[in-house]
């Protein structure tokens, strides 16, 4: 079998096939069996190891939620066998260093990590963080094999394994659903996502390989995100620092998704976009929708179609760094996020959902402000997205509210904003609304609107500061912009309404 592979996996159960694959003597038939508890067969298919790879794959037929079961792989007088295989859904978690902050660094890690052991059907893989020039087909090591859950490999370390956000987003999965989950992580801190995309993806945006300059870590620690010291350019990079390692343009796609590219997904979960947020941070309009088509065309391909076509993929947006930073670069990047549409889904990002967390900054967090430690906030958010874009829930609300029209009262001064859902306001934030006042389109001049009244459904701003034209709008566009860990609006089901321009 694939490295990948290993006792205590979980499978893609039905309708799809979970794809099975590895290595032998070219040439060579390799026979797998499927046994059931009573170790009865189940299932038996055959494949031809190709040359010169020495390569086999085979699909197996839909197999139920359930297990435990036996995988064996045969080749003349040599066997393989895997044991206590589960069939249930699987998820790839991917991303940089808030994804691959570990269950120790989270809030109520100790209570976390103690109530592992209660979720033994949802198990858990991280791949070896790795970065290569050309395209892999196996990983070139594990972190973490397929393991049932337990405080020491949920808190390994400090942005090692495993990852907090994915844990908590596939237990709670389980508890919704039921149903087995296994969990993959592949994950690196401080990379950019033109590491994270195939050469395809940068042709598409108009990116060479040669992607600019990058700035190196301050502690050197590959794992975590290092955030430079150093000023930035105006290009949103730094004039002193190649890129280099792992920030390399598609070493992270070779070296730790193309080698999972055979498996047989139900979703892929992402945290990525704070290193873009200093790097090509307004070609990310391009650069992530590309990557989730890509990724998920690839995964389609290499799973003979039983990774579906449209692979539901959730992402988080982007949280908070610098308190009292006048930079926008991260409201910029939190806005292509999303294509520069505002929420998703959309026309250019079908079957995708997002978690808003904009509003769960921690300034004293020690792990450095940009790693905010309440993850089960976030994975809440992922969990109603999942569970009405992935399993179509049509009736549960996992979107914050968004505004829908916005009718200017010239004579009064006052703008009307209608947003989409009921409003909850938790503080009259004179500086989250902004106008942009100018006699001409550009260069604009952002003026504070201070809300003056909320109704249900309904935000009226004063525009007393603007004495000219009203050319544009724009919503929490700041660094850090929700005060005392809250955000102005939220819909009655406590979820932040996203930025907007």
């Amino acid at each position: 079998f694939a490295s990948y592979y290993g006792d205590h996996m979980v499978l893609q159960k039905g309708p799809a096939g979970a794809v099975v694959w590895g290595r032998g003597q070219p040439g060579a038939v390799v026979t797998v069996a499927l046994l059931g508890a009573s170790g009865l067969v189940i299932m038996k298919k055959t494949a031809q190891v190709k040359g010169p790879s020495g390569t086999w794959t085979t699909v197996l037929d839909p197999v139920d939620q359930g297990g435990p079961y036996t995988l064996m792989a045969e080749q003349g007088l040599e066997n393989t066998t895997l044991r206590d295989i589960y069939f249930g859904d699987v998820w790839l978690c991917s991303g940089q260093s808030n994804m691959a902050m570990t269950v120790l660094q989270v809030a109520n890690a100790s209570q976390e990590l103690a109530a592992a052991a209660r979720y033994p059907h949802v198990r858990v893989f991280a791949a070896a963080p790795a970065h290569s020039d050309i395209e892999l087909e196996d990983l070139e090591q594990v972190d973490l094999p397929w393991s049932i859950p337990t405080a020491e490999n949920l808190g390994h370390g400090n942005f090692t394994y495993f990852s907090a956000l994915c844990w908590l987003l596939g237990r709670s999965l389980y508890e919704a659903l039921g149903s087995p989950v296994g969990l993959v992580e592949a994950a690196w801190g401080g990379t950019p996502i033109e590491a994270w995309s195939s050469r395809r993806v940068l042709r598409t945006c108009g990116l060479s390989e040669d992607t600019g300059r990058w700035v190196k870590g301050e502690d050197g620690d590959p794992r975590a995100s290092l955030w430079p010291s150093a000023c930035f350019n105006n290009a949103g990079t730094s004039p002193h620092w190649h890129l280099s390692g792992p920030q390399m343009p598609s070493v992270l796609w070779n070296a730790m998704i193309h080698p999972l590219l055979n498996m047989t997904l139900r979703g892929i979960a992402w945290y990525q976009g704070e290193a873009n947020a200093f790097l090509h941070t307004d070609q990310y309009n391009c650069t992530f929708p590309a990557l989730i088509a890509d990724w998920r065309q690839a995964f389609h391909t290499g799973s003979a179609g039983q990774t579906e076509r449209l692979l539901p993929f959730g992402f988080v947006q982007l949280s908070t760094y610098r308190c009292q930073s006048l930079d926008d670069s991260f409201a910029r990047l939190r806005w292509h996020q999303t294509a520069d549409l505002g929420v998703v889904p959309n026309a250019r990002m079908p079957g995708t959902f997002m978690a808003v967390a904009m509003d769960l900054g921690d300034e004293h967090s020690p792990y450095g402000s940009i790693h905010p430690r309440d993850k089960q906030s976030v994975a809440h958010r992922l969990l109603l997205g999942a569970r009405a874009v992935a399993y179509g829930d049509k009736h549960l609300v996992f979107q914050g509210p968004y505004p829908t029209r916005a009718v200017l009262e010239v004579t009064r001064g006052l703008l009307n904003i209608t947003y989409s859902q009921e409003l909850i306001c938790r503080q009259r934030d004179t500086q989250a609304f902004e106008v942009c006042c100018s006699r001409q389109a550009a260069p604009c001049q952002w003026l504070p609107a201070p809300v003056v009244a909320v109704g249900a459904r309904r935000v009226t701003l004063a525009l007393g500061g603007c004495r000219m034209l009203v050319l544009g709008l724009r919503y929490a566009w700041a660094e850090w912009p929700c005060q005392y860990l809250s955000c102005p609006l939220y819909n009655p089901q406590g979820l932040p309404a996203p930025p907007f321009l």
